[in-house]
């Protein structure tokens, strides 16, 4: 049950199964919908219009902005910010019937859920396809169609997203640090001064 002191609690035109954990000082806004089974952490916000289906995972401190999709089985863990009227799908062959024009069910199918690693952000309207995960304080820019894998620290974008550049954990784009005899690349924050080393398409927090 949601914590009804401090800054959390359900908005009375928020639908929220019985069946669903609400952590302490998470706050449902109005016309959001939490399913039955799903998990939503301590200090989140789950913003208007905003759907968590059923037996979704939220870590701690997660943002869904207003009307952000969330469909199950899909793991959110603490940190993770999801723009408005983002989408994190679940099927990669979706049909409304099937072979026989059958109405299909919840049983027809099998949902795979997206990942979101811990901090890492999605912009509004961005799109996420059926088992893709996107890494730890990676960034996925507005309006991106995100059908692969994204590696942590990673600004991906356009349709179908691509890595453009590199983020921190302040969400900013770092700045080219020099490099090493081995071939490592490094990299500044120029908010926070943080340095980071990319060797192989990986980045690493130095």
């Amino acid at each position: 049950m949601a914590s009804q002191g401090g800054t959390g609690g359900i908005q009375p035109s928020a639908d929220v199964d019985a069946r669903a954990e609400i952590g302490d000082g998470t706050l449902v806004w109005h016309l959001a919908q939490v399913r039955e089974g799903a998990v939503v952490g301590r200090d989140c916000i789950i913003g208007r219009g905003a759907y968590v289906g059923p037996g979704v995972r939220l870590g701690d401190r997660v943002k869904l902005q207003n009307h952000a999709l969330v469909y199950e089985p899909a793991v959110v863990e603490d940190g993770v910010f999801v723009g408005p009227a983002a989408v994190l799908t679940n099927d990669l062959y979706p049909r409304s019937v099937d072979p026989d024009g059958k109405l299909k069910r919840g049983d027809d199918w099998d949902a795979r859920g997206v990942v979101l690693r811990e901090g890492c952000s999605v912009g509004a309207r961005a799109v996420l396809v059926a088992g893709v995960t996107v890494g730890r304080w990676a960034l996925v820019a507005a309006g991106a169609v995100v059908h692969r894998d994204v590696p942590d620290f990673a600004l991906v974008a356009g349709v179908p997203a691509r890595r453009i550049k590199w983020v921190g954990r302040a969400g900013e784009p770092l700045e080219p640090a020099g490099g090493d005899g081995d071939g490592t690349l490094r990299w500044r924050c120029p908010r926070t001064g943080e340095e980071y080393a990319e060797r192989d398409g990986a980045l690493v927090q130095v």
